[in-house]
């Protein structure tokens, strides 16, 4: 694979910090534009990837989803939609570290971003307690986590960049 490096990040970056004199209006915009184009051909997908499914087949998406808005058996467990909504007013700043720390290269930076949301994701699995299990649940199966009874829901969160 191929490595994208926005060309121009030092600089950039003591641009932003003042270090840089005399720097063209054009230059920013120009480097924001290859950014921003460079940017809108790449994406990155986090949770239950096509392809992961229990030992018997069924897929994990289809259990992630079961869990995130219930069944007539079970109530929902909204992991993902918390996961959500506690993280993602921090994405972007991630992402920018990431972007800082790997020197400008943006599917590495996408990649260490992509790493800490399924972080995220596999930290709300593990700690999700509400609504707690049914007591015959809990006797089932032994212990009283929610979303956890395998662990192959957990160990399933994954990650990809894609190139559009």
């Amino acid at each position: 694979m191929a490595k994208t490096a926005i060309k121009g990040m030092a600089r950039l970056q003591a641009t932003l910090n003042g270090k840089v004199q005399g720097v063209q209006k054009n230059w920013m915009a120009r480097l924001l534009d290859r950014v921003l184009r460079r940017g809108a051909q790449m994406h990155l997908n986090a949770g239950f990837l096509e392809g992961a499914s229990y030992p018997d087949g069924t897929p994990v998406a289809a259990v992630a989803y079961w869990n995130e808005f219930g069944t007539s058996r079970m109530p929902s467990r909204p992991f993902m939609r918390e996961t959500i909504a506690k993280n993602q007013d921090q994405w972007p700043r991630l992402l920018a570290a990431c972007l800082k720390q790997s020197g400008g290269d943006l599917e590495k930076a996408l990649d260490m971003a992509a790493e800490r949301i399924v972080a995220q994701i596999q930290e709300e699995i593990r700690t999700f307690q509400s609504p707690p299990l049914a007591p015959s649940t809990i006797k089932a199966k032994g212990f009283d986590k929610p979303l956890i009874d395998t662990g192959h829901m957990l160990n399933s969160v994954g990650y990809e960049v894609v190139n559009d």
